[in-house]
């Protein structure tokens, strides 16, 4: 690990269970998992007794604002990536709408750097497809084919102009314009039809309503390049919890229904919907703390994403541990194309790693306990199972007994 990132150490970490199966020891030495077995001995490693916890392999997160540069105010790489770590998280994927936006190889240069000098994950910068993000002029980064993967954000906006929550019963209560579905599914089709078209790949970012389901499962049965995340809010939260004009649940897409939710779960269980991402959006208090139409949207997610898929997936037993490595950490390391994330915990492989107690008891969750900089986590105050103990980055522990190593 490069900047300030800690040394990898010896570690033998023993009758730990690796995503769910039966208890075995790991031996993690020179940042690669040397051993794993039954009985292991390592003279001179620092050993931990991982008795009750889940070993799976790091986390990988699709679609985080880090916000810098620009707006450090809300983030900073460094920060992100701290709390990216207490969540379990190895590596990241940095949106592009910083200020100024990331359509230039200088600024997606500086978040990778800044990255490597924070040392708590490993930082992808995701590059701007149009200059300013503005819809009308190719990046550089974009100007020439390079088998690249396209993430869009499904959003017609002449359907959305001026909406503040899901179309339907709550926002017609509360009087606030609707957000209709159907403006989400429009450009999902669209593009799916276009990347047929083209042969290119697709990776829809935060899915949130039950046709947008139906249509990637229609798309991925004609063997077209598509592949999809969902973000824990929209599989626990409905639009509901707007019913008291707290801005802390205005987010793009709007929170939807419980049937949504559903159709969403079950995507993610059969694999229609290929991975979780947090969208991870912080904000400064003012822009949150206001009249619900001029709040910002967005809520944080990376220190309480893991928690929030046990409660949703595992606990109600759509997903088993195995399954939720491969949606948090195997699916979104291919996605992204990273290498040396979401691989198995076998030797040879980089120590990329979390360490998990899943039968941890219930704690309400507290944003100001956070490692984030901003405080707009819709999750406040609820009470999530699980807890993370420790996060390696290639064998040097980031994370150990639940906060940060330094």
């Amino acid at each position: 690990m490069s900047g300030e990132a800690s040394v990898p150490e010896e570690w033998l970490v023993k009758g730990v269970s690796l995503s769910g199966g039966p208890a075995t020891d790991l031996h993690i030495k020179d940042g690669v998992i040397a051993g794993a077995g039954q009985d292991l001995a390592a003279p001179g490693a620092r050993v931990l007794d991982a008795d009750g916890l889940l070993a799976l392999p790091g986390l990988v997160d699709l679609h985080t604002h880090l916000r810098e540069p620009g707006r450090e105010d809300a983030e900073t790489v460094e920060t992100g990536t701290r709390a990216a770590a207490l969540g379990g998280y190895t590596a990241v994927h940095a949106m592009a709408n910083t200020e100024p936006v990331a359509d230039t190889a200088g600024v997606v240069e500086q978040v990778w750097r800044l990255g490597q000098q924070a040392g708590y994950c490993d930082v992808r910068p995701v590059g701007a497809v149009t200059v300013g993000l503005g819809g009308r002029q190719l990046a550089e980064l974009g100007a020439k084919a390079f088998d690249g993967v396209i993430a869009q954000h499904a959003q017609e906006p002449r359907l959305t102009e001026g909406a503040q929550l899901n179309e339907g019963e709550v926002a017609s209560r509360l009087g606030l314009p609707g957000w209709p579905a159907a403006a989400e599914e429009a450009i999902i089709a669209r593009d799916c039809l276009l990347a047929a078209h083209v042969g290119s790949r697709l990776h829809v970012c935060h899915v949130s309503t039950a046709g947008s389901v139906e249509i990637i499962r229609w798309a991925k049965s004609k063997g077209w390049q598509v592949t999809a995340e969902v973000t824990p809010h929209h599989l626990l939260l409905t639009d509901d919890l707007a019913a008291g004009y707290d801005p802390v649940f205005k987010v793009n897409p709007p929170l939807r229904t419980r049937a949504d939710i559903d159709a969403l779960r079950q995507g993610l269980a059969d694999g229609t919907i290929d991975c979780v991402a947090t969208d991870h959006a912080p904000h400064p208090v003012e822009a949150k703390e206001t009249e619900w139409a001029v709040a910002a949207n967005g809520m944080t997610g990376l220190e309480t994403a893991l928690r929030v898929v046990q409660l949703a997936m595992v606990d109600t037993g759509l997903l088993d541990w195995a399954g939720v490595a491969n949606r948090m950490s195997v699916r979104p390391a291919e996605i992204g194309r990273l290498q040396g994330h979401g691989t198995p915990l076998e030797p040879g492989a980089l120590a990329n790693l979390i360490l998990y107690d899943p039968k941890a008891p219930k704690e309400a969750v507290d944003p100001a306990a956070h490692a984030s900089k901003s405080r707009n986590s819709p999750f406040a105050g609820m009470a999530l199972p699980g807890r993370v103990y420790a996060t390696f980055l290639r064998g040097a522990a980031t994370v150990f007994d639940g906060k940060v190593t330094r």
